[in-house]
C-alpha cells in the first residue's frame, strides 16, 4: 500500500485527471484495489468438480402394500402412553419407573445437553468479542557499574498498562453463520436420537413383561400336567393293584413325571432371570424385580393407522427425524467449506492505557491513551489441496446422511408393514390356537375315560395328554406374540402421540 509520503511524492508525476482526483477517492481505490486482489488470489483455489450427488426420498413417492392401505383410516397415532392399552398397572409403573431411572435415559439426556453446549459455542463466533488485560510492574533499578550512575541508578519505577480488545467476525461469507446452524441442527438430531432410546427403553420393557407374562403361563401349563401325570400314575396304579394293570402300564405313568418337573424349574428361572432383566432396564438392583407381581396383560387395541401415513411418518418416526437433521446438519458443512474458499475478515481494535513513572498511582493519573480499529483479513491462497478436501468431505458426508435417510424411511414403512402383517396373523393364529386347544382337550378327556374304564392302553392317554400340552403352548406363544406385535406396531410408527413436533423440514428443501 501507498503510504501518504510516497503519494505526494509521486503526484507531479501523474496524468492531471488522476492528479485533480481528491486523495479520499484515490484511497478508497487504492483500498478497493485489495480488495479485488484478494479475491483474484482466493480463487487460485477453485471448487469446480465437487458436489453432493444425494437425493432424498420423497416419502410419498415410496409404494405402500395393502397391509398399509387396509389399515390406514381416519385413525389417530398412538397415544403418547401407549402401554397403558394393555391394561396392566404394574406394567405402567415399571415403564414409569424406568423413564426416571435407566442410565441409558441419563446417558441420552447428556449427550443432547452436550450438544446443546457445542451449539452455544459455534453460536459464540457470531458475537462480538472482548477480553480485557492489566499489567502492573515494577522495577528496582541496581546501582552498580552496568547502570553507572545514570538517572534510574538505585531508583525504583513502574511501568503498568491496561487495556481493552475485541474482535467481531463479519462473516461475509456465511461461514460462521452456517457453522452455528450446522451445531444446531446436530442439537436437533441429539433430541431425537434421545427421543429414539426412550422410545427403545419403554419397548423392551414391554416386551421383557410380555416374556414374564409367557413364562407364568406357561408354567401354569407344565403344573396342570404335572397335576395330570400324578393323577394318571395313581390311577394306574390302583388298576395294578386290582388286577387290570401291568407293572409296564405304571412306569409309562412314571417316565414323564421328571421331565415335567424339569421344565417347571426351567421356567421358575426363566421368570426369574425377567424379573432381573425388568429390573436391569429400571436402573434398580435384582432386589427391586423380586417385587414383580405376576403380570395381568390384555389388549383389545384394534390395528389402524392414519390416513397420512406416509408423510406424517416423517415427524413421528425419531429415528427419521435424526437423519433428517443429519442431512441439514452436513448441508451447512457445505456452505462451510465453502465459505473457506474466500478471505476471512474481522474486525479488531484495543484501546490501551499506560502509566510509566516513579510510583503505582501514576497508573491512575498518567495521560498515554492510545487506541487502534481495522479489518484483518486472512486470505487462502495456496493450502497443498486441504479445502478442497475438506470440501469433498462435506459433499461425501451429505451424500451419506441422505443415503441413511432414505434407508432409514424405506426401513421404517418395511417395519410398519411387517408388523400389520404380523399383527393381522396373529388375531388368525389365535383364534386357531384355542379351536385346537379344545380340541386337544376333547381328545385327552375321551382318551382318559377310556383308560379309566379298561377300554384303550395308557400309550392312548400319553399322546392325548401330549398333543394338549403342545396345542397349549403354542395358544399362549401365539398370546404373546401378538400383544409384542402391537409394541413394535407403536414402536414402528415412532410411539406416542406428537412425538414429533420436534420435525425439520423436508430434506429436498435443504440440499445444497
Amino acid at each position: 500500500m501507498l503510504t501518504a509520503a510516497r503519494h505526494a511524492y509521486l503526484e507531479p508525476y501523474l496524468p492531471l485527471e488522476i492528479a485533480a482526483v481528491p486523495r479520499r477517492l484515490i484511497d478508497e481505490l487504492k483500498t478497493l484495489s485489495v480488495w479485488t486482489l484478494t479475491l483474484t488470489l482466493s480463487g487460485c483455489i477453485g471448487t469446480g468438480g465437487i458436489a453432493p450427488k444425494g437425493q432424498a426420498l420423497p416419502a410419498n413417492a415410496l409404494a405402500t402394500d395393502l397391509a398399509i392401505q387396509a389399515a390406514a383410516q381416519d385413525a389417530r397415532w398412538p397415544a403418547s402412553q401407549w402401554w397403558r392399552a394393555y391394561g396392566d398397572e404394574q406394567l405402567n409403573a415399571w415403564v414409569a419407573m424406568a423413564l426416571l431411572g435407566s442410565p441409558s435415559m441419563a446417558m441420552a439426556a447428556a449427550r443432547v445437553r452436550q450438544a446443546k453446549a457445542m451449539a452455544g459455542i459455534a453460536e459464540s463466533a457470531e458475537a462480538l468479542h472482548i477480553d480485557a488485560r492489566s499489567t502492573l510492574n515494577r522495577h528496582d533499578w541496581p546501582a552498580d557499574q552496568f547502570y553507572g550512575p545514570g538517572e534510574l541508578s538505585g531508583e525504583t519505577t513502574w511501568d503498568n498498562n491496561a487495556g481493552l480488545g475485541f474482535t467481531y467476525a463479519l462473516d461475509l461469507w456465511g461461514r460462521e453463520r452456517n457453522a452455528s446452524e450446522r451445531a444446531v441442527d446436530l442439537a436437533h438430531m441429539s433430541a431425537a436420537e434421545a427421543r429414539q432410546a426412550r422410545l427403545e427403553l419403554e419397548n423392551n420393557v414391554v416386551q421383557v413383561y410380555i416374556q414374564l407374562s409367557l413364562h407364568y403361563a406357561q408354567r401354569d401349563i407344565a403344573q396342570n400336567t404335572l397335576t395330570q401325570q400324578q393323577q394318571i400314575l395313581e390311577l394306574a396304579q390302583r388298576r395294578l393293584k386290582g388286577g387290570l394293570g401291568t407293572h409296564f402300564e405304571v412306569s409309562q405313568a412314571e417316565t414323564p413325571l421328571p421331565e415335567t418337573h424339569r421344565q417347571i424349574d426351567a421356567l421358575d428361572e426363566a421368570i426369574a432371570l425377567a424379573r432381573n432383566q425388568l429390573a436391569a432396564l429400571a436402573g434398580k438392583g435384582p432386589g427391586e424385580g423380586a417385587a414383580l407381581q405376576r403380570p395381568t396383560l390384555s389388549l383389545q387395541a384394534p390395528v389402524t393407522l392414519p390416513s397420512a401415513l406416509p408423510a406424517e411418518l416423517l415427524g413421528q418416526r425419531p429415528d427419521v427425524v435424526a437423519r433428517r437433521w443429519a442431512v441439514d446438519a452436513q448441508a451447512r458443512g457445505i456452505d462451510v467449506a465453502h465459505a473457506g474458499f474466500y478471505p476471512n475478515v474481522d474486525l479488531v481494535g484495543s484501546l490501551s492505557y499506560m502509566a510509566t513513572g516513579g510510583g503505582m498511582l501514576e497508573f491512575l493519573t498518567g495521560q498515554k491513551l492510545g487506541y487502534s480499529v481495522g479489518p484483518a483479513v486472512t486470505l487462502p491462497i495456496f493450502d497443498g489441496g486441504r479445502l478442497r478436501a475438506e470440501l469433498g468431505q462435506a459433499a461425501a458426508g451429505y451424500d451419506l446422511a441422505v443415503a441413511r435417510y432414505n434407508q432409514t424411511l424405506i426401513d421404517a414403512l418395511k417395519q410398519i408393514s411387517d408388523q400389520l402383517i404380523r399383527r393381522a396373523s396373529m388375531d388368525k393364529q389365535q383364534r386357531f390356537a384355542a379351536e385346537s386347544v379344545l380340541a386337544a382337550r376333547k381328545t385327552y378327556d375321551i382318551a382318559l375315560i377310556a383308560y379309566q374304564r379298561g377300554l384303550t392302553d395308557y400309550l392312548n392317554v400319553l399322546n392325548a395328554q401330549t398333543l394338549l400340552l403342545r396345542q397349549q403352548q403354542v395358544e399362549q406363544q401365539v398370546q404373546a406374540a401378538r400383544l409384542s406385535a402391537h409394541a413394535d406396531l407403536v414402536t414402528a410408527l415412532g410411539g406416542g402421540l406428537g412425538a414429533g413436533n420436534d420435525a425439520p423440514h423436508s430434506p429436498a428443501e435443504t440440499a445444497p
